[in-house]
């Protein structure tokens, strides 16, 4: 047994597939002036050819994987229009006479060792990408047109040092039964594909077996634990095929809950919404059962694309999802673009720390244009549904301030025009600065909602990058810091009559569910995938009990205290929606 980084939860049993090496090692073959019309002529078509290849995987995938996930082939693309990339190729055929592919082969090895010398992990995992467009342009310039593949006869693991986007792209996933590879972390395209897919994924194995693995070996890997055995013995192979078997049929048990109400034993509601990127997301998530949209990141809207979505384009969508929600409330946050959501059209300055850049609500601020577009599409389509509109990365009353005007003069200029559009839209604010936290109590009395994006909070207050796997220990969401300013704001939104939601990934961690129960949190909003098991919770849970609860965890000293308190708070029995106990029991804790 081995362990190595497990990115993507779930059980995997079956026979081993190790990809072919996708690089190519081109021989020095002396060039000729007269040769480089022809030689500017090849790099210019497979950069063409490669552009058109990276579209179509990119429409293609997305059905699997989402719209947020899919964008990792933008950054491909941009890489194909990167002036310094392209620049440091030409410079090379023109001064040493080279062919094209020994060109680019020469600028991403130098690309590539200098994204491996930094520090950053994060930043090491984006070699990667640069190392897979230069195959990709190698593949066209060699006219070597064979994608590397699994087996179709076969369910198998696959196995790679490691798995680029478009290697990942052209595994046949109805065979593909999970995925190890001897390179990656959690931020790597390929556990963020697998997640996103569904797929077991374990990476980072490199040193950690006693010998390598090969094709036909038998594999059990678990992506929650990051276990990977090597022709187990039969025991360990029926030991993990019942964990396999109860996972499936804890997963069956859930979906039964679908059509219950999120209420606890006690009686008290909590609204769980979905956070979505696309109206196709919706669709999945309207299947979970949840109660609407917490959270609409409209920055994926424009960031699929290579010009501005007109205000009509933007109408048409928020309207189709309200058709969906059928009542349910829609909830969209303006264009949350900058920092790690660039947009290639929308020219933005170079940044030394784009996080803490222009990004959001400063952006918006200052090209009203594209604001002002986005809000009346948003407007005009909730005259159709109940909307409402979220304003990101608030560090200031001027900043509502501001942006209220700016909606009300869209209003005004609607009426005047005579639009149909929604009334009294409410209007509310992410709280994901600690900033804006700190003065949650005044900006309280500024809007209709408040909106807690704890994934930001948290990275701010602790001053940790969260993409960042060097410093990814400590990024605690249980810091003892970070629930006195959720319990804060929750208060502050408490005192002035307004409710306030969570959202980010710790909204959906069933372990943080007392809390938001105890400190008066309205609703929750999360991905899909973390519906129902925190739902099951939900219905297992004493509201009096969490208040509690959340009492004692303001006096905790350390993370430690504090993930050892809710965990003794876990329901020990499932609720009575899933044992037909109409007493819905609770045997402990909340």
């Amino acid at each position: 047994m081995s362990n190595g980084i497990g990115a993507a939860p779930g059980i995997a049993i079956g026979r081993a597939y190790v990809l072919p090496v996708w690089e190519w090692e081109l021989p020095e073959k002396p060039g000729k002036e007269t040769d480089l019309a022809s030689e500017m002529d090849k790099l210019y078509s497979s950069i063409r050819f490669s552009r058109e290849e990276l579209e179509e995987i990119k429409s293609e995938i997305r059905e699997l994987i989402g719209e947020e996930e899919s964008h990792i082939f933008n950054a491909h693309l941009a890489i194909l229009d990167d002036p310094v990339f392209l620049n440091e190729v030409q410079d090379i055929m023109k001064r040493q006479f080279k062919a094209a592919e020994v060109a680019v082969k020469e600028a991403i090895d130098k690309f590539v060792g200098m994204f491996d010398l930094l520090e950053d992990e994060y930043m090491k995992e984006r070699a990667g990408d640069i190392r897979d467009v230069g195959n990709r342009l190698l593949k066209h310039l060699l006219g070597d047109f064979q994608d590397v593949e699994t087996p179709v006869e076969h369910p198998c693991i696959s196995v790679g040092k490691e798995l680029s986007p478009s290697q990942f792209a052209n595994l046949n996933l109805e065979k593909t039964l999970g995925v190890v590879t001897m390179l990656g972390g959690t931020t790597s395209h390929a556990a963020i594909m697998a997640r996103a897919i569904g797929i077991p994924c374990v990476l980072g194995m490199e040193g950690k077996l006693n010998k390598p693995i090969q094709t036909g070996d038998l594999l059990i890997i678990d992506g929650s634990t990051g276990t990977v055995l090597v022709n187990p013995e039969i025991e360990e192979v029926e030991e993990y095929q019942n964990r396999k078997a109860l996972q499936t049929e804890e997963k069956e048990i859930l979906r039964k809950i679908v059509t219950i109400p999120p209420v606890t034993a006690d009686g008290k509601r909590l609204e769980i919404r979905a956070n979505i990127n696309s109206v196709k997301e919706l669709t999945n998530a309207l299947e979970y059962g949840v109660a609407g949209v917490g959270l609409f990141r409209t920055e994926f809207l424009f960031m699929e694309r290579s010009i501005m979505p007109t205000e009509e384009e933007q109408f048409h969508i928020y309207q189709e999802a309200l058709g969906l929600l059928n009542g349910e409330p829609l909830t969209i946050r303006a264009m949350d673009i900058g920092g790690d959501k660039p947009v290639n059209y929308i020219a933005l300055p170079q940044e030394a720390n784009p996080s803490m850049g222009l990004r959001a609500i400063r952006i918006l601020l200052k090209r009203t244009d594209l604001f002002r577009t986005q809000l009346r599409a948003i407007l005009r389509a909730g005259a159709y549904g109940k909307v409402k509109i979220l304003l990101p990365m608030v560090s200031s009353i001027d900043d509502i301030w501001k942006s209220k005007e700016i909606i009300a003069d869209v209003e005004r200029e609607l009426a005047e025009e005579g639009i149909t559009f929604g009334r009294n839209i409410p209007v509310g604010i992410m709280i994901e600065l600690p900033a804006a936290a700190g003065v949650a109590d005044l900006m309280a009395q500024e809007v209709d909602f408040m909106s807690i994006g704890t994934n930001d909070l948290i990275q701010y207050v602790l001053g940790v990058d969260r993409m960042n796997e060097a410093v990814a220990e400590l990024y605690e969401p249980f810091h003892p810091a970070v629930l006195r300013l959720l319990n804060h704001v929750a208060r502050a939104g408490c005192k002035a009559g307004i409710p306030v939601s969570i959202c980010g990934e710790m909204a959906g961690d069933p372990l943080a569910l007392p809390l938001w129960i105890g400190f008066g949190i309205h609703e929750v909003s999360m991905s899909v995938q973390s519906v129902l098991p925190f739902k099951s919770r939900l219905l297992a849970t004493n509201a009096e009990r969490c208040k509690e609860i959340a009492e004692q965890v303001l006096t905790c000293r350390t993370s430690g205290e504090v993930r050892k308190l809710l965990t003794a708070a876990l329901p020990t029995t499932l609720p009575a929606p899933l044992t037909g106990d109409s007493k819905g029991e609770i045997a402990n804790g909340a």
